[in-house]
């Protein structure tokens, strides 16, 4: 964490500022300590580098598992594509020039496949996440002084009322408990005149059925056996693709056809 953070991030309950104190600095980086709401008298730790404003993340807990193992397959610069940067600029119509000078908020940060884009294109992007996933964003983009990760929910995040001139969650909302709770949550904290991009997941129709179904057993499988599981099924692309029989097998059980397995 930058101490330049406290420009913007506040006591999640109160909206109070918040005072820091530092216990290990690495350059301008602030590694360790706490981040105090004299108002609330409450301490938020500061832990490898990152301000943890949750304490429970059960609700999203296997993404930071998913992001932690997998932390480079989406990072444009780690994969050699532009995938990420087409997927932005496609959920979002924004261009170049809307990020530059910018405050951009990241919501669903996961392992930051975002945020590298926007601070490439000269955005200050703050991501956010539930999850440890953040501290794989934090491997993946250390050194972008235009970074700043945060371990924050959607619900109560350290974030005034228009503190944001963009801000997008992308494949993020229709994961939370209330996602139009959520959606209404990060529009207030963008100010008035600028940017809010979000993507959901549709509604499948008839094939969603069959996937809430198969996902009332997989979300209570033990982790590492989905792990095995979804190794196990990968093999299943091939078969997938096969016309006629790929259709009706999709949307009997659906599997990602993306051509990269990982």
């Amino acid at each position: 964490m930058r101490p330049t953070a406290l420009e913007f991030l506040v006591c999640p309950a109160c909206k109070s500022e918040l005072a820091l104190h530092a216990r290990l600095q690495e350059g301008p980086n602030i590694v360790e300590g706490t981040l105090e709401c004299r108002q609330c008298v409450v301490e938020y730790p500061i832990l490898r580098g990152i301000p943890r404003f949750v304490r429970e993340t059960s609700y999203a807990s296997s993404f930071g598992y998913q992001w932690r193992w997998f932390r480079t397959v989406q990072l444009d610069s780690f994969n050699g594509t532009n995938e990420s940067e087409r997927t932005l600029a496609a959920t979002t119509g924004w261009t170049d020039e809307d990020y530059v000078g910018s405050l951009v908020l990241d919501v669903g940060v996961g392992a930051g496949r975002f945020a590298e884009i926007v601070a490439k294109k000269g955005g200050e992007v703050v991501g956010i996440d539930l999850t440890p996933a953040v501290d794989a964003a934090a491997l993946n983009l250390s050194g972008r002084d235009k970074v700043h990760l945060i371990q924050a929910d959607i619900f109560a995040m350290p974030f005034r009322e228009g503190t944001f001139d963009l801000a997008y969650a992308i494949g993020v909302l229709h994961h939370t408990p209330h996602p139009r709770e959520a959606f209404e949550r990060v529009a207030a904290v963008v100010r008035k005149g600028g940017g809010l991009a979000v993507y959901l997941y549709h509604g499948y129709g008839f094939a969603g059925r069959f996937s809430d179904l198969i996902r009332r057993v997989t979300t209570r499988l033990p982790l590492r056996l989905m792990f095995v599981l979804a190794a196990a099924a990968i093999p299943l692309y091939y078969l997938y693709r096969l016309p006629g029989a790929g259709k009706v097998l999709q949307l009997l059980c659906p599997i990602s056809v993306h051509p990269n397995w990982r």
